[in-house]
């Protein structure tokens, strides 16, 4: 049996549906690193996305260190609802960027928007200051954004911690044990941050700004809800071939700051 032989056979054992392609990737990047440790820790059940260092997005190629968030295709539906919303020149900020996987895919497809990242895990934070290639504030929330913003943003999106506490148990062993606790627990109903970041980012949006947030299908109406009690017109999106629900919430050029 040749070496990739073998390697894709360790794989498909393990459980990896796409095997060959898995095995290939890991190949390529094994210059310098021991394909057979590669294999072991995918096998032991590390995210390919972090053995790879990288993952695609929207066309791009994100870098992605370990001890960071996998962005999820699904996320993509929050990047094409957020374009949606931008005008030229728009002011837009990337809320709890993760590895900056939305803002990467809105300033790729509207250079022109100036766009603003926040994280809170510094580890995260040095992933997204590569994607970016600008400056990313760590801190909570809109905490460390500059006060000259507030009132003025055209587009706040976001992929918040939705997963329910108890839910985090039944998900894959490479997300429960690998991905960051921070990056996945969103507290009793998944909607823990939400209810902070909602009323504040409201009071961010310019009239007429929206808010788009990623969310799970049977939280769609609930974070409806909490945008219109901030006083946004909320509507949900779903996209079946992308898995994917976001929430927008646009803000009534007669709300008031």
């Amino acid at each position: 049996m040749t070496e990739m032989a073998e390697v894709v056979a360790r794989l498909r054992a393990a459980g990896c549906v796409y095997a060959e392609q898995e095995a290939a990737l890991l190949h390529d990047v094994a210059d310098g690193v021991a394909l057979d440790d590669l294999v072991a820790r995918r096998v032991a059940g590390e995210p390919l996305e972090h053995l790879l260092g990288r993952v695609e997005f929207r066309g791009l190629r994100l870098v992605l260190t370990p001890g960071v968030f996998v962005p999820r295709q699904r996320t993509a539906l929050v990047v094409e609802e957020g374009l949606r919303a931008l005008r030229s020149d728009a002011l837009a900020i990337d809320l709890c960027c993760g590895a900056g996987t939305i803002g990467a895919g809105i300033g790729s497809a509207r250079p022109d928007v100036e766009l603003w990242a926040t994280e809170l895990d510094p580890t995260a934070a040095a992933s997204a200051r590569q994607n970016l290639g600008g400056p990313v504030r760590v801190g909570d929330l809109f905490e460390p954004l500059p006060s000259r913003l507030w009132g003025r943003v055209d587009l706040v999106a976001a992929n918040l911690p939705y997963v329910p506490t108890a839910a985090i148990a039944t998900m894959p062993a490479e997300a429960r044990d690998h991905e960051p606790r921070l990056g996945l627990d969103g507290g009793d109903d998944g909607l823990r941050l939400h209810r902070r970041a909602v009323p504040e980012a409201a009071e961010w949006l310019a009239p007429g700004g929206r808010l788009v947030v990623e969310c799970g299908r049977p939280q769609a109406s609930t974070l409806a809800d909490l945008m219109r009690a901030s006083g946004l017109d909320a509507s949900i999106v779903t996209d079946d071939a992308l898995d994917g629900t976001v929430v927008s919430g646009r803000r009534n050029d007669t709300v008031t700051a």
